[in-house]
């Protein structure tokens, strides 16, 4: 079974299987995937029903009616922006890599209708020495996480706080990458589910004149206070502030769901303004 309504295998497997279900149009017989994704050729019905039983237990995505496999349709891409839950949310690390760098800090933000409705934040022990280079750009030393909990210990609690929640970050690959190490370190192979924006991104295609899209200078765009910068909370709160405006500006140039910011990103120059 799954360990969390909001993770997902990262089965080699799984992802071919989902793959093949996307080009089905969400739905294929138990031997077409044992075929195709498993290589077994010809298999008999029950062998392959037993088999992917037992395949797709573990993800939330999938689910076996008789004899087919079904894709779930989680409804992401069809939420309205205005309607939607999102979690801004920025981390600290013990470097650039992941792995073998680990967490020091989360700082998270719920926000919905235009406003931060709700917070989560906490010092991270990495289990690992903080290199003296990163002591000195964000201030956190092994001493304040000696008595902070591993990320085993708040596992759970952030997850709830995900919930089915979008994540927004600035320069998302990044905090995405760590964020989905640490889950794999305790819950095995599995990841977040939660798609994620980036408001990276977003700021360079909705704010192309700006000297660039650092988080200081998007914040200073939209004369936010960003007080106590490479901080895990103040970060998140910067962000979640810019992404604010952005929803605003998105809502003005017609972008009203989710499946259309993942169109903005190829497209030159429609919805900027």
């Amino acid at each position: 079974m799954t360990p969390y309504p909001n993770l997902i295998s990262e089965s080699l497997l799984i992802s071919e299987t989902v793959t093949l279900l996307r080009s089905f149009g969400g739905k294929a017989s138990a031997v077409s995937i044992v075929d195709f994704v498993m290589k077994i050729r010809r298999p008999d019905q029950r062998l392959a029903r037993m088999l992917v039983a037992d395949l797709i237990s573990g993800d939330p995505r999938l689910t076996l009616n008789g004899d087919h496999v079904e894709l779930k349709d989680d409804g992401y891409e069809s939420r309205e922006l205005t309607d939607t839950e999102f979690v801004v949310f920025d981390l600290e690390t013990t470097g650039a890599k992941a792995p073998p760098c680990r967490v020091t800090e989360i700082g998270a933000y719920r926000v919905k209708n235009g406003r931060v409705l709700d917070e989560f934040k906490t010092l991270i022990n990495p289990e690992m020495p903080i290199p003296p280079f990163i002591t000195a750009l964000t201030g956190i030393d092994d001493a304040m996480v000696r008595e902070a909990p591993v990320f085993a210990d708040i596992a759970e609690n952030l997850l709830s706080f995900i919930g089915h929640s979008i994540l927004v970050a600035h320069n998302s690959g990044f905090d995405m990458r760590f964020l989905n190490h640490e889950i794999s370190l305790v819950f095995g192979k599995y990841r977040i589910a939660n798609p994620c924006l980036c408001t990276v991104l977003l700021s360079r295609k909705l704010l192309p004149d700006i000297l660039n899209h650092k988080l200081k200078t998007v914040a200073e765009h939209y004369q936010i206070d960003l007080y106590n910068h490479h901080r895990a909370a103040a970060d998140a709160y910067a962000t979640a502030h810019i992404f604010i405006n952005l929803l605003n500006k998105l809502n003005d140039n017609g972008v009203n769901d989710l499946a259309a910011v993942r169109r903005l990103g190829s497209r030159k120059s429609k919805y900027v303004r």
